[in-house]
Parts: structure tokens; sequence; C-alpha cells
């Protein structure tokens, strides 16, 4: 079991020092526009990530005319408790202290106190490009597991290298072909390792959405999903070689699991221009709560759930169906935001599920 109990913040956001109390399971946010519920969810994800929801940096996470932020958070884990420290000092310099012993890398925590965070900008999710789909997966995957995770870190650390090297290849006309061999080497097997884990995890991450669209939807609608990477063709080492000239022309690397991308399909056509509104919010909602439930079955406890102004994504009667599944049928911690108190309340009244109000002003 996974609770978060308290949170503290000094110079986050829009909040210059706060503190909030959850005494439920089930805590509701509510609060005009502005008045910082967006940034209090925020606030609960960097404690699980380290960095914001809305990939900010870091610097913009400070409070308007001050220097560095905290974030403090008491957790109990299976009946332990834990203290969190989120920390980015004057000089810039991150630390996460997790009860009281810093993390030698702040990737080390990652998947510590897993949460899954809906916003309603996540449509990007269904209708941007092929980068978000990849940022989703990645992230699901680095809290599963940790050698994923580093190995993607490395993966991304290589590519810049290697496009440094291709920039500098071109502009002076000369080569340094020892050094490019020795890239590609470490670039090949972290492709091969990441291309593997994504390709056997998504063979049964897909069935695990289409159930979840199909329970909110209420039918499938031809929902497809494909996984599309050019290592279901050929070796990273082939594609490399074959791709060298047109990679020095460009001045950047044009193969590999970097150019992966997640296909959504309605009957064979394109979800994101055959699908309705309706349609498209069902599939976000899919995607995240399969990611939820997945983190759930791989930890043994349900992740921290948290809702960010999402009453007007779904019908009123999907979205009780929702909250009575993520509220009374699971055990997981659900923070949910709303402008109106009211119809925060009503919605949770019919979950019969105790819970907490917090009224942002």
């Amino acid at each position: 079991m996974l609770r978060l109990r308290s949170i503290t913040l000094l110079q986050f956001r829009n909040y210059p020092q706060a503190q909030f109390d959850f005494n439920e399971r089930v805590v509701g946010i509510s609060g005009l526009n502005g008045s910082g519920k967006t940034n209090l969810l925020d606030a609960i994800y960097y404690l699980s990530f380290s960095r914001s929801y809305f990939s900010r940096p870091d610097s913009q996470n400070v409070h308007h005319g001050s220097i560095g932020m905290r974030i403090d958070g008491d957790y109990q884990l299976n009946e332990k408790d834990h203290r969190l420290a989120c920390i980015l000092r004057e000089t810039n310099r991150k630390e996460i202290i997790l009860d009281n012993e810093a993390y030698k890398k702040v990737s080390d925590h990652i998947s510590r106190f897993p949460c899954v965070m809906i916003a309603p900008d996540d449509l990007v999710l269904i209708t941007g490009g092929s980068e978000e789909r990849r940022k989703f997966t990645d992230t699901l995957l680095s809290q599963l597991s940790q050698p994923y995770m580093q190995q993607l870190i490395d993966y991304n650390k290589i590519i810049q290298q290697r496009n440094s090297l291709l920039k500098q290849m071109s502009e002076t006309g000369s080569t340094d072909t020892a050094l490019m061999q020795v890239l590609d080497e470490q670039l090949i097997s972290r492709a091969q390792f990441i291309f593997e884990e994504r390709k056997t995890f998504l063979e049964t991450f897909f069935p695990a959405i289409q159930a979840v669209y199909t329970r909110i939807a209420g039918k499938a609608d031809g929902l497809q999903i494909r996984y599309e990477s050019q290592l279901l063709h050929a070796d990273m080492k082939s594609l490399l070689k074959t791709a060298y000239h047109k990679d020095l022309a460009l001045q950047r690397t044009t193969v590999g699991i970097h150019r992966d991308e997640l296909v959504f399909l309605m009957d064979h056509a394109a979800f994101k221009t055959e699908a309705s509104q309706g349609q498209r919010k069902s599939l976000l909602f899919a995607l995240k709560l399969a990611e939820w439930q997945v983190l759930k079955e791989k930890k043994g406890f349900t992740p921290i759930l948290l809702l960010d102004d999402v009453f007007e994504k779904l019908d009123a009667q999907r979205m009780q169906q929702l909250l009575h599944w993520v509220c009374a049928e699971n055990d997981g911690q659900v923070f949910i935001s709303d402008t109106h108190e009211e119809r925060l309340k009503e919605h949770l009244n019919k979950t019969r599920t105790p819970y907490q109000i917090i009224q942002l002003v």
C-alpha cells in the first residue's frame, strides 16, 4: 500500500510556502483557475520523478523572485514510513534525499513511489508526433525496469555524441572512423536492448489498453495499436551502415529506436483523423489507466493517481463509471482537481468512498 500523508512546498511555483495533510485515500482539490490546483498535483508528481510533469526546466518551477525550491513528502509504503525531500539549491544543483540519505544519482529514485497523471493537455499523446508516444512508453518502462532506464539514458547520450561528431565531420570535411566505430558499437548494443524490451512489453500492454478502452467507451470501436520500429526489419548495425552518408549530410543520426512509433488505428485508418473527440479522450484515459494497472501488477501495490481537471474530458456517465473504478474498486490513493467544488463532491459522493476536499483560494 502506497500513501502520501503530507506534502510541504517551499518556493514551488505559486506557493511561497504551504503544507497539505492528506487524511483520506481519495482527495479532491477545488479552486478557481490560477489557485494552484495543477501546481499541487505537479508537486506530487515531482516527488515521484524529480521533475515536473509538464517538461518545465527546474528554473521555471521556482517561485517568482525566489532562488531555489524544496518539496517534502511523508509517505507510507507497505506499512513503513518514509520522508522524501526534493531540493533545488541556489546553485541549481538538485538533491533527492530519502530518509536522510541522498541518492548518488537522481535516476535511482525513479519508480520508488510510482504515480500516473492525467492532465488537460495530454490529448497530444493521441494527436501529436511520435516523440510524445515514445516518452509515454519510456516513462512507463523506466518505472518498471532500472536497467531499461539506464540503457535509455546511455543511448540518448551516445546519440548526442554521434550527432556532434557527424556535424564536425560534415563541417570540416574530415573523418574520424575510429571514434565513429566506437560510438556505433556502443549504440548498437543499447538499441537492441531497448528494442527487445519495448517489443516484449508492448505485446502484452496493447491488449490491456484495448480492454480499458472498451470499458470506458462501451465498445471497441475497431481500435488497433501497432508498434513500428526500423529494428523490426533490420539490425542496428546494418541500419547505421546503410544510413551513414545520409546521416553525414543531415548531421544527425536518422536510424534507431529514437524513431520508434506507436500507431493507433480505427478500422485500419489513422485514429487521430477518424476518431471523434469523445473517442480520443477515451483512448487517452485507456492509455493512462492501463499504465496505472500495469504498474500495480508489477509493483505489488497501487500507484498514486493524479487526475487534473478531468471532468470536461468525458460525459458525466462515463466519468462516474471511471471514478467508481479508481476510487471504489481499487485501493490506491487518488487526487482529483476541479474548479467546481459542488460538482466534485457530487461525483465523489456517488462512489460511496470516504474522501477529503482541499479548497484553494
